[in-house]
């Protein structure tokens, strides 16, 4: 089993040092983002966006599989107004604690035990979620 989880652990542990060093959990740098202040941020989301967009069309194009050898299928996505209301407190969350999901393993690890809080509430709201979804707009 652990080395079926390897390669996992691998690619989680590439993925927080380079976030620490592009400086991307930096809660100055995400601030400077919140604030207009600097394009650092800006230019690795950008970045971001498009290498996942030629990824996308080279997985559809070059029809791509796993490493396991299964078909990669892209479901098509649906619209619907609870993700600007998802998107809204995800970035009210984002610019008051400086940290999103993504780096908060990468900041607890790099001595901001403070993160913790984050973490904590992200798991708490997840849960929230789950408990709500039926409920809440589509």
């Amino acid at each position: 089993m652990i080395t079926n989880n390897f390669k996992y652990l691998l690619a989680g542990t590439l993925f927080g040092i380079i976030a620490v060093k592009s400086e991307i959990i930096s809660w100055f740098r995400i601030q400077e983002m919140f604030r207009l202040t600097s394009f650092h941020m800006y230019g690795v989301i950008g970045t971001a966006v498009v290498v996942g967009i030629i990824s996308i069309q080279l997985i559809k194009r070059l029809n791509i599989k796993t490493l396991s050898g299964e078909k990669i299928v892209i479901p098509a996505k649906t619209f619907n107004k609870g993700q600007i209301y998802g998107g809204l407190i995800f970035g009210f969350g984002w610019a008051i604690t400086g940290a999103c999901p993504g780096p908060l393993f990468a900041q607890i690890g790099s001595g901001f035990g403070v993160i913790t809080v984050s973490l904590l509430s992200a798991i708490a709201g997840t849960w929230v979620y789950g408990l709500l979804r039926e409920k809440l707009p589509h």
